[in-house]
C-alpha cells in the first residue's frame, strides 16, 4: 500500500467526519496550527501533506496508521484465519463489541475460527443501505468489512429470542446485510443491531424515526432506539442473522 493511497484514506476519513458534523475544516486547520488554505488544498486533493502533517492530523483526530490501512489489504496480509480446503471457509469468532465495530479483525480479537461450507455462504445475499452517520472503523464502508462474523449469545440474549436462540448459541453474522428489507417472504429477520457499545439481537422494524426492537420470547420487552437526524437505520444495524448452531 503505497503512501499516497494512505493520503487519500485519511481525505475519506475527514470527509466522513465533515458530513457528519463532527468535525470542519476551519476547525482543524485550528487543531493542527495549519492555515485553513492548506487543509483545504489537502481536503480537495490539490496537495498532499508532509510526515509531520500526517503525524499532526492524526493526532488531533485520534486516529492511528491502522485506520488509513484498507481492510482488504489488512485481511490478506495479516494471516489471521489459516488456509481453508475447498469446501469449507474459516469464520471468526469474536466478542459482541469487535462485530459491532470493527471493519478488520485482528489476530488478538479472534476467539475461535469455525469451519461453513463454501457453497453455503456464497448463496446468502447482500443488501446494504447507505449509512450517514459517523465513519465506521475509521471511514471504511461496509463493503470493505469483513462479512461473516460469529458471535456467542448471552444468556439474557439468548433467552430474548428463546426458541429461535438459546444462551451460548452461535449466531452467524453476515455484515453486508444492513437492509430492513426481508430477506424471505413473510418471515421476520433476526439482526444483530448495534447497543451499548456491542450488539443485541432482535427483530428490527422502522416506526418514524425510531427502531422497535422487538423479541421472539413475549416475556422479554420491546425496546425502541431512535434515529439520530444525522444518521439511517443502517448505522446502527450489525447484520442480518443467517445461521445459528445451538449445542444440546
Amino acid at each position: 500500500m503505497t503512501f499516497r493511497r494512505m493520503q487519500e484514506n485519511l481525505r475519506k476519513v475527514l470527509w466522513a467526519r465533515i458530513r457528519a458534523r463532527q468535525l470542519t475544516g476551519v476547525g482543524l486547520a485550528e487543531m493542527t496550527n495549519f492555515k485553513q488554505a492548506h487543509i483545504s488544498n489537502f481536503l480537495n486533493g490539490k496537495r498532499g501533506l508532509s510526515l509531520e502533517g500526517m503525524d499532526r492530523v492524526l493526532e488531533v483526530q485520534r486516529l492511528s496508521v491502522l485506520d488509513l490501512l484498507d481492510a482488504e489489504e489488512v485481511n490478506k496480509r495479516a494471516s489471521i484465519t489459516p488456509p481453508s480446503d475447498d469446501q469449507f471457509e474459516n469464520v471468526l469468532l469474536v466478542d459482541a463489541e469487535v462485530a459491532a465495530n470493527e471493519a478488520v479483525v485482528t489476530s488478538a480479537q479472534v476467539k475461535d475460527i469455525l469451519k461453513y461450507k463454501k457453497n453455503f455462504l456464497k448463496r446468502l445475499r447482500a443488501n446494504m443501505e447507505s449509512a450517514r452517520g459517523p465513519a465506521e472503523a475509521g471511514g471504511r464502508e461496509r463493503k470493505q468489512w469483513r462479512r461473516f462474523v460469529l458471535i456467542k449469545a448471552g444468556r439474557e440474549e439468548g433467552m430474548s429470542m428463546y426458541p429461535r436462540l438459546l444462551p451460548n448459541a452461535t449466531v452467524l453474522i453476515d455484515r453486508h446485510y444492513t437492509s430492513l428489507q426481508a430477506y424471505r417472504k413473510n418471515e421476520p429477520n433476526m439482526y444483530a443491531v448495534k447497543k451499548d457499545g456491542g450488539c443485541t439481537v432482535k427483530y428490527v422494524e422502522r416506526s418514524g424515526n425510531n427502531l422497535v426492537l422487538r423479541p421472539h420470547n413475549q416475556a422479554f420487552p420491546v425496546e425502541v432506539v431512535a434515529i439520530e437526524e444525522s444518521r439511517t437505520a443502517a448505522d446502527y444495524i450489525v447484520g442480518r442473522v443467517c445461521h445459528v448452531e445451538i449445542e444440546t
